[in-house]
């Protein structure tokens, strides 16, 4: 049964694909990439990588999508008919392939307990992780712990395209903090959406709340309540309009946000060399070893969730707001 759903699933994501590229209409393809999201997620979830299908449900199927509506106000729903062959990137793609499928035929098989994988990297987190770390999550443990680094790299990687997108689409006029005259909500008479956004925004940043502090302990962790919690902004922002999601969040408040994340995450490891260890080494930030990895991970899994949930927010409403002063330049 869990063979069949597999290729079920992995049947419709090849269909999906070339739908995405074969289709003209833009509006589609957004839609498609949406289902390609909410169908990867699935396939996470059959190959028991919670935490990953989190993330690609939050992102995958809900946030890009909309970004990508957003961007559909600026280019228009159709693309341009004449499509011309370029043999350059034709050249390229087939060569990139081709390394790809060499490079593929040297892999092990997939779940081949001769993998090294499996041979000592799996295996010495499996046997010592509960011993040094002390949680339950063996995912936070290695994201978190063991490749604190790594993850720290991730976060500023998001903080840096934050910033980036956020300049580039408003730059002066966005980061003096003057801003255009905004218009009410398109969904402002939509009544029914209104009343269940109202019902439905404080569970989901409740949601939000429990993936981030439950990640030790299960699914979840400041990636995952990040786009959460970015979700239930951009769906009050999309309901109630920017002049009041900017009033419960200033974009200022937002650029503070993205980079404090980033900020505490960085002071932990400054902190634990202070205290004698190594840089993000928490086991030197107590006395007990396992107090210090616990109080370390929650310190940085939160960085990552503030980081996470400010930098999507700050690029939808960069996105809404540039589209907004292209509608006020065509008049």
């Amino acid at each position: 049964m869990s063979l069949f759903l597999d290729f079920s699933l992995l049947l419709m994501l090849i269909i999906i694909a070339f739908a995405i590229a074969r289709t003209r209409d833009l509006f589609a393809a957004v839609m498609f990439s949406g289902i390609y999201g909410l169908l990867s997620a699935s396939f996470f979830i059959l190959s028991d990588a919670v935490d990953v299908a989190f993330t690609e449900a939050a992102v995958g199927a809900g946030i890009f999508p909309i970004l990508m509506l957003v961007v559909l106000s600026f280019v228009g729903r159709y693309e341009r008919s004449e499509r011309r062959l370029k043999p350059v990137p034709l050249l390229i793609a087939l060569g990139c392939g081709a390394v790809l499928f060499v490079a593929f035929q040297q892999m092990p098989a997939f779940g081949s307990p001769d993998g090294p994988s499996h041979q000592h990297v799996g295996p010495r987190y499996i046997e010592e992780s509960p011993s040094e770390i002390g949680i339950p999550n063996m995912v936070t443990s290695v994201l978190a712990s063991y490749r604190g680094f790594d993850t720290l790299g991730e976060v500023v990687v998001i903080f840096t395209a934050a910033i980036g997108v956020f300049a580039l689409l408003l730059g002066a006029t966005g980061w003096s903090g003057h801003y255009l005259p905004l218009k009410p909500s398109s969904m402002s008479s939509h009544k029914i959406l209104r009343i269940v956004g109202k019902m439905l925004i404080p569970l989901i940043l409740l949601f939000g709340l429990y993936v981030q502090f439950h990640g030790e302990y299960g699914p979840g962790g400041g990636f995952q309540a990040g786009v959460i919690f970015a979700a239930g902004i951009i769906l009050y922002t999309m309901l109630f309009g920017m002049q009041r999601a900017q009033r419960v969040i200033p974009l200022q408040a937002l650029r503070l946000l993205t980079a404090l994340g980033v900020l505490i995450y960085g002071s932990v490891g400054i902190v634990s060399i202070l205290s004698g260890g190594n840089f993000l080494d928490y086991s030197a930030l107590l006395p007990d070893d396992i107090a210090g990895q616990h109080v370390g991970i929650i310190l940085i899994e939160l960085g990552v969730g503030i980081t996470v949930a400010a930098s999507m927010t700050l690029i939808f409403f960069a996105f809404t707001l540039a589209s907004i002063s292209a509608g006020e330049s065509d008049k």
